[in-house]
């Protein structure tokens, strides 16, 4: 009963626009909406990546990841770095870091690895995710990127408020997929996600896949399908899961267009999710 008393109060404060964001990640925010600006200027730019070492070390980490770095030249500056991956990626780190705060706070060791567990997913989907727009759905390859960082946002939210509601998410049952969609859409609005981007994530539950795969949505699902890590906020399959997600388990199944796709770049991939790992 407490524990849906918790849940009730956290969807009922997501639906009012109430979400509780902790310091950390309000901070985090404050940049990636700086960044945002059109006219933000690149020594400002500079000074707020600087200003927090985390991205400042995931950023030159990507730059010279093998998607970015063609010519095998190491940067070693921030400035450097930031002029090679360019500003739309460095605010993909940015709401990486946002993301990610959520998770650095948490003090129950079992929920910290579901964290741990649920960044790791996220990183190998935004990497995968960018192979597959530009090599299989014709989507812009950053706004994928982008898409991949975010679309657990929801998730590591509840795991922070779990931390603070002992057994919030103890054997989660069917009622929660309907919440995660709920606090996913008032997350998207918070972060201010782009639209396409913020519909394409929000429609990803018990969505299906028709072929051929088209869109940011599309290229999602098969990215998820595709992770070598689970998310631990995916519920449990049902028959009904099961029979909606067949369309998608048969179209990564025995592809041989897509191993071999998946094969050629699965240097550039693994290069990239090593990056957002930093």
């Amino acid at each position: 009963m407490e524990k849906l008393k918790g849940f009730s109060l956290i969807v009922a404060q997501a639906s009012r626009g109430e979400l509780v964001f902790p310091t950390s990640v309000n901070a985090a925010l404050r940049l990636q909406l700086a960044l945002a600006d059109p006219d933000c200027h690149i020594e400002d730019v500079i000074k707020k990546v600087l200003a927090e070492p985390v991205l400042a070390a995931r950023t030159v980490a990507l730059a010279n990841s093998m998607m970015f770095n063609r010519s095998g030249d190491t940067v070693t500056s921030v400035r450097a770095a930031v002029a090679r991956v360019g500003y739309r990626n460095l605010y993909t780190m940015a709401a990486a870091m946002v993301v990610r705060q959520f998770g650095s706070r948490i003090r129950d060791a079992g929920l910290r690895a579901q964290a741990e567990q649920l960044w790791r997913h996220t990183a190998h989907v935004a990497a995968l995710a960018h192979v597959i727009a530009r090599k299989i759905t014709s989507v812009d390859a950053d706004t994928a990127l982008f898409a991949g960082i975010v679309h657990e946002a929801g998730g590591f939210y509840l795991l922070s408020r779990a931390d603070e509601m002992p057994g919030l998410l103890d054997d989660a049952i069917e009622w929660m997929g309907a919440a995660q969609e709920i606090i996913a859409r008032e997350m998207m609005r918070k972060l201010a996600i782009p639209e396409p981007v913020a519909l394409a994530i929000v429609s990803l539950r018990g969505a299906t896949l028709t072929p051929p795969p088209l869109g940011l949505r599309d290229t999602l699902l098969i990215a998820r399908q595709l992770a070598p890590v689970a998310s631990p906020m995916a519920p449990p399959e049902q028959d009904g899961s099961q029979h909606a997600s067949g369309a998608l388990r048969r179209f990564v199944t025995n592809n041989e267009e897509l191993d071999r796709i998946l094969l050629e770049s699965a240097a550039e991939a693994e290069s990239m999710s090593a990056a957002l790992l930093v």
